[in-house]
């Protein structure tokens, strides 16, 4: 699994917006990475220096469309919380 296969986005969500002013990142990672491959990662793509790796599995499930009787499968992904260091950033497309 090479860098690039390992940070799939910048997850954009009010969230991340918050978490942003504390010089963390939410990112969306490979499922089978690890804390220091994504620590890694990020510190070649973004050029920053990474403190902290936290990470979530975030589990898909049905969910109802509303108005309507369909439901649609989401997917299960997994995300990072990444903390660099003061003064660094990610850009946020």
């Amino acid at each position: 699994m090479t860098n690039e296969e390992i940070i799939k986005r910048v997850m954009i969500t009010e969230k991340g917006s918050r978490l942003s002013a504390q010089n963390r990142y939410l990112l969306e990672v490979h499922p089978d990475a690890r804390k220091p491959q994504i620590a890694a990662a990020a510190e070649q793509k973004f050029g920053v220096h990474v403190l902290a790796v936290r990470t979530v599995n975030v589990k898909g499930g049905l969910r109802t469309i509303r108005g309507t009787r369909r439901q649609v499968a989401e997917p299960t992904y997994k995300k990072a919380i990444v903390t660099v260091k003061a003064g660094e950033r990610i850009e946020q497309v």
